[in-house]
């Protein structure tokens, strides 16, 4: 589980939506907001610019949101010397016009997050909460911490809510889809159930696929597409495009590579209930449990522990895992072509030996072309992706369209 103070230190890129000829006033209005957030264009001219758009529509858009309260201009830097007339006027978002929560779910522990609208951080927390306890004990305690750490932060109004589980997830209802380390909360409404004790209904949504978000926004945008792969108690992957956006796939299902069959393995059973799953062989917690006796966090704790102190038998099975995923990573090469892979999770932040090992099995196994460009590392956010990418999210959604006409609309 991540570390609650492995947040950046500054904002991290945000997309801003293409927009069409037609596009309506919210749309607008969430495209500026973003291109300002993130640094893209700050001015009223690098606005018209960027979006295409006529430069009185902009100013007409740029008016509504500074008397908002969603804009306002920024101060000029100390000595700045414009050329002949009055010196640009430069603008910049309103942080403190609301506040967003991340809600990052371990199997053991989870983090929490309280960020402003530009992404600053304002509290963090991490708590012991074992999902075995269920998805009601579970969810009540968490929401009372959330609560807490929200009062403890202060700030604006809660505009949005993000939680990652490690779990398959849909989106679109915002439940977990028979996941194999949760027990008890298949089809549980998480986002019903956060929504009716928060007060704002959540996006809930794969932890991999936020850990891969951060990781790609933390990058230059010339480094994805991205695939994070997450080696800790099971086996995830989150995909980012070329346009910096998560892909899911048609059901949410994409990257689910931890019970993708390896060979050799048919005995080895794994908790979805099939066998050969490369999770039941190559996830800490599978690690752990060959080289202490369980799997559990105390378990991958020692097995850490060991590769730390360079104990040859946990850096054999470490390397002998990072060939097993790396013939799975070969494939994803080639089904997918990223310009990156990173490799996250317990085992990868312990030592280089995963690292090392995929990176060998992946570019003796791929072909050049998919290869020729790729690079392989480890997280630039560490231990801390799944939060940073949790309030990029978040911060998206509360600068949506929708998110546009409720932070106009006032607290």
């Amino acid at each position: 589980m991540p570390p609650a103070a492995s947040l950046p230190p500054g904002p991290l890129r945000l997309t801003a939506p293409a927009l069409a000829g037609r596009s309506d006033e919210e749309a607008v209005r969430s495209a500026l907001l973003r291109l300002v957030a993130c640094g893209a264009a700050t001015s009223r001219a690098e606005l018209a610019r960027t979006t295409g758009l006529a430069r009185s529509t902009v100013t007409t858009h740029v008016q509504a949101l500074l008397a908002g309260g969603a804009l306002r201009p920024a101060p000029q830097p100390a000595g700045a010397r414009g050329g002949r007339g009055r010196p640009t006027e430069r603008l910049e978002l309103v942080g403190d016009a609301g506040t967003v929560l991340v809600l990052d779910v371990g199997t053991a522990r989870s983090g929490l997050a309280v960020a402003d609208l530009g992404q600053r951080r304002l509290a963090t927390a991490e708590v012991a909460l074992p999902v075995e306890a269920g998805p009601r004990e579970h969810l009540d305690a968490l929401a009372g911490h959330a609560r807490a750490l929200l009062r403890e932060a202060g700030g604006g109004p809660l505009r949005a809510v993000v939680a990652g589980l490690p779990s398959p997830v849909d989106v679109s209802r915002g439940v977990p889809v028979r996941p194999p380390i949760m027990p008890g909360w298949d089809g549980h409404p998480v986002a019903a159930d956060l929504a009716e004790r928060l007060g704002v209904r959540p996006v809930v949504d794969n932890d991999a696929n936020l850990r891969a978000l951060g990781a790609a926004r933390a990058l230059p945008a010339e480094q994805s597409p991205l695939l994070h792969v997450e080696v800790g108690t099971g086996i995830g992957a989150g995909l980012v495009t070329a346009e910096g956006v998560l892909h899911r796939g048609a059901d949410g299902a994409a990257g689910d590579i931890g019970h993708v069959r390896v060979p050799g393995a048919d005995d080895v059973r794994c908790r979805c209930g099939s066998t050969g799953c490369v999770e039941a062989v190559a996830s800490a917690a599978a690690l752990a449990a060959r080289l202490v006796g369980t799997g559990g966090a105390q378990g991958v704790a020692a097995l850490v522990a060991r590769l730390r102190a360079c104990d040859p038998d946990a850096v054999r099975l470490a390397r002998e895992a990072a060939r097993t995923l790396g013939e799975v990573l070969a494939t994803a090469v080639h089904l997918y072509n990223p310009r990156r892979i990173v490799l996250g999770g317990p085992l990868a932040e312990a030592g280089d030996d995963l690292l090392a090992g995929v990176r060998e099995v992946v570019y003796s196994r791929a072909l050049p072309l998919a290869t020729r460009n790729l690079h392989l590392s480890t997280s630039p956010l560490g231990e801390g992706a799944g939060l940073a990418g949790g309030v990029v999210a978040a911060v998206e959604q509360a600068l949506s369209p929708r998110g546009v006409r409720e932070l106009l609309a006032g607290p």
